[in-house]
């Protein structure tokens, strides 16, 4: 079966034209009109890609990107806009979306692109290499946490944990899972020192103030972004 898309598009022709040309290759799409009935949408259901106008009634593109990436780190987004400002791509590319595709586009460069991006959610179960975490950019193999200008190197043990807490976003992870995880075995002394390793990543994160390691007594710990 096709993928599940997300089309949050205004523009009532252009909404049906590009909705009818994607069902009709097979996708089951669920268009939006506006910001609020998409993120309604979101609750509702998963997907496999979202794309979306940038100027929205409501909640525009980009504020809606971002409530996306709160929920999914790796559900691919691509704009669907006239801007075409450097400025405009390099804020979207920010907030977590994956690509452009600069108005009028034809259905064909479009659904060309779709299948790309489908393709590199799709492929193998080997970990990801690369995050949006919120305002941060984390990048596993180079071991690097970036944010704006401002560049940390990790050490593999501080990458290896904050990946492991950032695939598990939103959820309670324990301990136990954490040390075996990370640090191979769950034993008493390595748990203290993976409190060590929790305060770093809080301070590496503190720029964004809505991402949070939040310390589950007596369980383990909650990572939310």
């Amino acid at each position: 079966m096709k993928a599940r898309l997300l089309y949050v598009e205004d523009d009532e022709s252009l909404g049906f034209v590009t909705r009818d040309h994607l069902e009709l290759q097979g996708y089951q799409v669920v268009h939006c009109a506006d910001g609020p009935s998409a993120l309604i949408a979101l609750r509702e259901g998963e997907f496999d890609l979202c794309l979306l106008d940038v100027m929205l009634p409501g909640i525009d593109g980009f504020s809606l990107a971002e409530e996306i990436r709160r929920k999914n780190a790796d559900v691919p987004i691509l704009f669907l806009t006239a801007k075409s400002l450097k400025e405009d791509r390099i804020r979207g590319l920010r907030l977590g979306a994956d690509d452009y595709v600069t108005k009028p586009f034809s259905i064909e460069e479009l659904i060309l692109r779709i299948e790309v991006f489908l393709r590199r959610s799709r492929v193998s179960g080997a970990p990801k290499d690369y995050y949006q975490i919120g305002q941060y950019e984390f990048d596993y193999a180079n071991l690097e946490l970036r944010i704006s200008d401002e560049v940390k190197r990790l050490t593999q043990r501080e990458a290896d944990l904050l990946r492991f807490l950032w695939k598990n976003n939103n959820q309670v992870v324990k301990r136990s899972s954490i040390l075996e995880t990370v640090w191979g075995e769950d034993d008493y002394f390595l748990g203290r020192s993976l409190d060590v390793f929790i305060s770093r990543l809080r301070k590496y994160l503190k720029h964004d103030e809505r991402i949070r390691i939040e310390n589950i007594h007596g369980v383990g710990f909650c990572m939310q972004a």
